[in-house]
């Protein structure tokens, strides 16, 4: 239910299920998840995939063992093995009809306000364009102090970013256990969790395969940031043929249910800043269009106050100067200032770049 019923989702895939212990490429595995992914399109469901694999088929091509990289090492082999990922998944995917697109992140895009906006913007534009983005941590610069480090935490901020309904974390196991299931044969399948208390951290045993660099901890750390975004998040064996069609159809697996709705989630976002670093004086115009659920567009603003950079929170304001919602600015001051009052095909003219149409997107504003 919960799957089905979401629009976009984040699919997390990790190394072991591109190569196996015998450093072999999936290639079966490959085709089968590839039809999941046709049918999700073919519902009309936006997919975003974050895999890992870089750094393992960077290991493979050069005949070398991932134990023990440091990480200038790894950063090279990463920069290598991201070409090989991205051919694979390239050969693999355009064999049936699908078009892909790579975009690698660090952790300060994900953390820095103005980056993240940016990267939503991308992923909007990729998804209007009907392609469907590989995700993965730009290892080949990251180092440790600004390196996620996992993709499970990395494909959780995506998920956050997007405002994504449900997140699928395909895994070497069916879900979160009240054992481990590989030493204890009564260890149970936990189906939902609603709160991740400590009884949950215990049991989340870390435990790092041969190419993976994470565990059930990582997984949990995960759902902590879906259940505070307002996204569902489910941890599903991945090692199955066509694994997303087993989650339709057996359910198999452990379910993270969102404390807040995505809505709550993103309007605490929006609102949290303290002091709003400026604020745009708009006409009734625009009022009627903010109301009707439109973005604001520069023709609509009259004045503008304070000095503020693209994406910082700012105050909408009607003519009689009452706060009507507060959003996050696709523009800095400057520019507004120069547009203000114009129309949008005006913009790339006056500004003297490309650039976007709204001056705050619908979806990065919030009614007070």
């Amino acid at each position: 239910m919960y799957l089905k019923n979401s629009k976009t989702i984040v699919i997390k895939i990790g190394s072991s299920l591109l190569i196996n212990e015998n450093n072999i490429i999936r290639k079966k595995w490959i085709s089968e998840f590839i039809k999941d992914i046709k049918e999700l399109l073919k519902e009309r469901k936006k997919i975003v995939i974050v895999s890992s694999g870089a750094i393992a088929l960077g290991c493979k091509k050069l005949g070398i063992n991932k134990k023990n990289l440091k990480l200038d090492k790894s950063q090279a082999i990463a920069s290598i093995g991201q070409i090989e990922l991205m051919n694979l998944f390239k050969k693999n995917f355009n064999s049936k009809k699908i078009n892909l697109s790579q975009i690698l992140l660090t952790l300060e895009d994900t953390e820095q306000r103005r980056r993240a906006i940016n990267a939503k913007r991308t992923f909007d534009n990729l998804f209007e364009l009907n392609f469907v983005p590989i995700v993965n941590e730009n290892d080949s610069i990251a180092t440790s102090e600004i390196k996620y480090g996992d993709n499970d935490r990395l494909a959780s901020r995506v998920a956050q970013i997007l405002n994504a309904d449900c997140l699928i974390l395909l895994s070497d196991v069916e879900g979160l256990y009240t054992k481990n299931p590989k030493i204890h044969k009564d260890g149970k399948l936990i189906k939902e969790i609603k709160n991740i208390d400590t009884k949950i951290e215990q049991v989340a045993r870390k435990s790092i395969g041969m190419h993976g660099t994470g565990g059930m901890k990582t997984k949990i750390d995960a759902a902590k940031i879906c259940q505070l975004s307002g996204s569902y998040m489910v941890i599903a064996n991945g090692l199955l043929n066509r694994p997303i069609k087993n989650i339709y159809q057996k359910n198999n697996c452990t379910w993270f249910l969102p404390k807040i709705s995505k809505l709550d989630a993103r309007k605490k976002w929006i609102i949290s800043s303290i002091s709003p670093k400026g604020k745009l004086i708009v006409d009734d115009g625009a009022i009627n269009a903010l109301k009707k659920g439109k973005s604001l567009l520069a023709a609509g603003i009259i004045n503008i106050e304070g000095k503020f950079n693209k994406g910082d929170h700012i105050k909408i304001i009607d003519k009689n100067m009452n706060e009507f919602a507060r959003g996050l600015s696709s523009f800095n001051s400057n520019e507004i200032s120069k547009i203000k009052g114009q129309h949008s095909n005006r913009i790339n003219e006056i500004l003297g770049y490309v650039t976007k149409s709204e001056v705050v997107h619908k979806d990065d504003m919030v009614e007070i």
